[in-house]
């Protein structure tokens, strides 16, 4: 059979000879062949037309010359074989240079060549010139950094990107500066995770994602979380992306922290509602210490006619124990007055050592009518405590304060726990200095407060009882009087399970004045008869006063104002004492006794008033004295003024 010439043509050619007749028919690559020392050994048509030398040029010189100078100062290509021998392959990209100089960039495949008993001989490289891709891709990239340049100096403004299910797609400076992830934290993650867990699980998202695109923009403000789950309070704006057939693609997504305009407005409501609820407090408390001091003068008109009364009918039991129900009442309406006064604010502390068992104990019946009738109260008090220094009226006002707050988290019902206990402090925490405390608690089971609801629940005017339920001032007086009495209130509560309210007291030292509900019997010396300047612009109270000082043997010279008395007492060298209430028109009590201690010094003055008003400097020129009083307390007040070397004068 008759050869055909193309086996004719393959018979000619050897192995060799096919091989490189198919390396050189390459063009697009350049191939050839390295010896163990990175020698040019082979050179085939593609490598002359990447690299520009001919076979002739470069077969013999060594393969470093391709590279760039501070590429073979580096050592590249000694590093490119070796990882070749070492791992059976080298890939890599990077800048060559052709014969003239000029560089492109190159795709660089390296294998080593081993003979069959493994002895390396050399290598084969195939190289592939990329260099338009690469002008592709640069141009492409600077096209896209210069956007990113852009949107990341952005810094003020959250500004990224969603898929349309919500996917985060991108990240900006100013969203990992507002929300505090970084980029390969939250790129994947649905934008949802920045919502509060109740908006979540509402839908808020999804609704606000369906609102850009039936809308063509969504905008909102609210809470949104940081990574680090604090909260700030943003304004958003979604608006959708659409390709060129108009279905939706994606969203761009702008938020922006507006926390600090939020707090401002706020504040400034705040303000507004704290300056309206001062105005009617002030308001309410000018009234209320208006009526408390008009209900103190008809009281003292009360009392003192009582009193008298009582020493001058005859020995009949029946009427005297009249007589004596209608001053109980009247001394409950001095309590109540003295409320009034506090709530006003026109009432000063008057600490005194105060038994606090005696004091809860005494007031037990009055805490029974502040609950409910489905609210128990236990009062679990030890036997023995150290009296806290306090003003009783002030401790007394607090308790009930509290214990009408845990009445009112008890709608359905509940108990109210009230239990004392001494306690140490051995440095300074919490506002309280070392020394040792009577801790007083008011704990109740009732629906508690959320921590946010507890951070605010001392600050003046926050309250949670609804418009018209409360004025916001129960809590922060209570923290007002313990912080003014050297001690601390301590309020801890969680939703669904109660409050407790702990009122931590300094102990009053050993020499403190008498304890609160054990007072001590003491003897009575009635001053002798003198001649005495009564002054009252209440011709009612005048007459009691007047009546209780002739009832203990003094003459006395009625006066309806300041100036009536100074008259009087400038007058008559026989005037030994002058009885003065503060409150009066034209000329007060405290400016009488200060004219008189410039006119008349050491003239004997007692200074009458429901409220404490009294500037403090009066104490060395005159003597307080509460109103309303009785005979006793007048008496006690006449003896202690007189408990001196100053000799008054008789009539």
């Amino acid at each position: 059979m008759k050869r055909t010439q193309s086996d004719k043509f393959k018979a000619l050619l050897s192995n060799e000879a096919r091989y490189q007749l198919l390396v050189d028919a390459v063009t697009d690559y350049a191939i050839y062949m390295l010896d163990a020392d990175g020698y040019v050994v082979s050179w085939n048509a593609g490598a002359q037309r990447l690299k520009g030398y001919s076979a002739q040029e470069i077969v013999g010189c060594h393969f470093s010359q391709f590279y760039p100078e501070h590429d073979v100062h580096a050592g590249m290509p000694a590093r490119t074989l070796a990882t070749a021998a070492r791992e059976g392959r080298f890939e890599a990209e990077g800048w060559r240079i052709r014969k003239g100089g000029d560089r492109f960039w190159a795709n660089v495949v390296v294998d080593p060549v081993r003979s069959p008993t493994g002895e390396l001989l050399g290598f084969a490289k195939v190289t592939r010139d990329l260099t338009e891709r690469r002008k592709a891709q640069e141009s492409l990239r600077r096209s896209e950094q210069e956007f990113r340049l852009l949107v990341q100096g952005v810094t003020d403004y959250a500004i990224y990107l969603l898929d349309s299910d919500g996917i985060v797609t991108n990240w900006n400076v100013g969203a990992q500066r507002i929300k505090g992830y970084l980029p390969e934290e939250v790129i994947g993650t649905h934008f949802s995770r920045f919502y509060r867990p109740e908006e979540r699980e509402r839908g808020q998202p999804q609704a606000a994602l369906a609102a850009a695109i039936r809308e063509g923009r969504f905008e909102s403000e609210g809470w949104r979380v940081r990574k680090d789950g604090s909260h700030f309070w943003a304004n958003a704006v979604i608006d959708p992306i659409r390709n060129d057939e108009g279905r939706i693609i994606g969203f761009a997504k702008i938020t922006r922290d507006i926390t600090e305009r939020h707090n401002n407005q706020l504040a400034l409501e705040r303000a507004r509602e704290a300056l309206f609820q001062s105005q009617k407090l002030e308001a309410v408390g000018r009234l209320t210490g208006g009526v408390a001091h008009d209900f103190n003068n008809l009281l003292m008109v009360v009392l003192s006619s009582l009193e008298l009364l009582r020493r001058r009918v005859p020995d009949d039991e029946a009427l005297k124990r009249l007589i004596d129900n209608a001053a109980q009442g009247a001394k409950r309406g001095v309590t109540l007055t003295q409320r009034m006064l506090a709530f006003a604010r026109r009432q000063e502390l008057k600490p005194v050592a105060v038994d606090i068992p005696t004091l809860i104990h005494g007031m037990g019946d009055l805490i029974e009518r502040s609950v409910n009738s489905n609210v128990e109260v236990a009062i679990d008090l030890p036997d023995q405590l150290s009296p806290v220094l306090i003003d009783a009226n002030q401790l007394e006002l607090a308790i009930l304060n509290l214990v009408v707050n845990a009445r009112d988290a008890m709608p359905e019902g509940g108990s109210v726990r009230i239990t004392a206990r001494r306690e140490a402090v051995s440095k300074h925490t919490e506002g309280l200095s070392p020394g040792f405390y009577i801790c007083l608690c008011v704990a109740d089971n009732g629906s508690g407060m959320d921590q946010e609801t507890l951070a605010r629940a001392t600050e003046p005017f926050f309250t949670t009882k609804g418009s018209g339920k409360g004025t916001g001032l129960g809590l922060p007086m209570v923290y007002g009087l313990a912080v003014q009495s050297g001690g601390h209130f301590v309020l801890s509560s969680a939703e669904g399970r109660g409050t407790t309210a702990e009122l931590w007291l300094p102990i009053a030292a050993a020499d403190s004045v008498k304890v609160q509900g054990t007072p001590t019997p003491q003897e009575h010396h009635e001053a002798a008869p003198m001649v005495v300047v009564a002054v009252d612009d209440d011709p009612l109270v005048l007459a009691g006063t007047v009546s209780m000082l002739e009832d203990l043997g003094h003459s006395v010279l009625a006066a309806t104002s300041g100036h009536q008395a100074l008259e009087l007492a400038l007058g008559d060298s026989r005037v030994a004492m002058v009885i003065t209430d503060q409150v009066m028109p034209g000329m007060t009590g405290a400016e009488l006794a200060a004219h008189l201690d410039n006119r008349r010094p050491g003239l004997p003055v007692v200074l009458v008033s429901g409220f404490g008003e009294i500037p403090p400097h009066l104490d060395r020129i005159a003597l307080r004295l509460a109103k309303p009083f009785d005979r006793t307390q007048l008496s006690d007040a006449i003896e202690k003024l007189f408990a001196t070397d100053r000799a008054p004068v008789r009539e």
